[in-house]
């Protein structure tokens, strides 16, 4: 099992644990069918009533698709494939309040994730930065996501930026993206606590102010979601340029944190 969900009865607080620290919690098929398959079990499960989402070991709570999962594509030039839309709590309708506890690197699909979580708490060493553009594919679902929780100038430096920049936990702080920087390795018991204080009030108000706070910004977002399938397929290099620029990225691994 890629997915590991813990409940803890007491609080009502469940932990879900992306458990591929040596791919560094990247999303292949099977992770993404587990998540979608834990969120809509939750949402009969009354004992849960909080969710604090993390990854496994302390180099990244998640780095995107894995490079080894081939989404194929339909031929056709006016459809494209998004082989995340069903990675998030959301998208699974589930209402109950979700917390993500970011430890290492958040990049590229975690984004998804981070974009249907109710708020982010991470660790000071917490990077978040999104390769798309350096690897010649459009950064458009990602962006979209970001763009509900930070300015428009700081989404689009992450989004250009690519490979060559990452954005701190503590400016990540500064621009709303992350609520809580806590000292290394303190972000997921942060992230509890928060939980377990929510959890501890009555699901129905929240759960109805989780929803109320999501339909704020959910008729942009899904106008924003409407166009970035033709904004891939326009955009994308094909595949196995893709491919080159990735393999090579061994010879220019320099970045800067800001």
């Amino acid at each position: 099992m890629s997915v590991i969900a813990e409940i803890d009865k007491g609080t009502g607080v469940a932990t879900v644990t992306l458990d591929r620290p040596h791919r560094h919690n990247a999303l292949d098929q099977a992770t993404v069918a587990q998540l979608a398959q834990t969120w809509r079990e939750f949402r009969f499960d009354d004992t849960v009533r909080a969710v604090v989402l993390t990854g496994a070991g302390d180099r990244a709570f998640c780095t995107g698709i894995d490079r080894g999962w081939d989404v194929p594509q339909p031929g056709s030039p006016y459809s494209a494939d998004d082989p995340l839309p069903t990675v998030g709590p959301k998208a699974n309708d589930l209402w109950k309040p979700v917390v993500a506890a970011v430890n290492g690197m958040a990049c590229g699909g975690a984004f998804y994730l981070i974009g249907e979580s109710e708020f982010v708490v991470a660790d000071e060493t917490a990077t978040f930065f999104d390769p798309h553009t350096t690897y010649g594919m459009v950064n458009a679902f990602e962006a979209i996501h970001l763009a509900q929780r930070m300015p428009p100038g700081e989404v689009a430096r992450l989004a250009l930026m690519g490979s060559a920049e990452r954005m701190s936990a503590r400016r990540a702080y500064e621009v709303g993206l992350v609520s809580e920087v806590t000292g290394p390795g303190g972000a997921l018991a942060a992230a509890v606590r928060c939980a377990t204080t929510i959890a501890s009030y009555p699901t129905e108000a929240v759960q109805g102010t989780v929803k109320a706070v999501w339909a704020a910004t959910a008729a942009t977002r899904e106008r924003a979601f409407a166009h970035a399938p033709d904004l891939i397929k326009l955009g994308n290099l094909p595949p196995e340029r893709q491919a080159d620029l990735f393999n090579s990225r061994t010879q220019n691994r320099e970045f800067r944190v800001r």
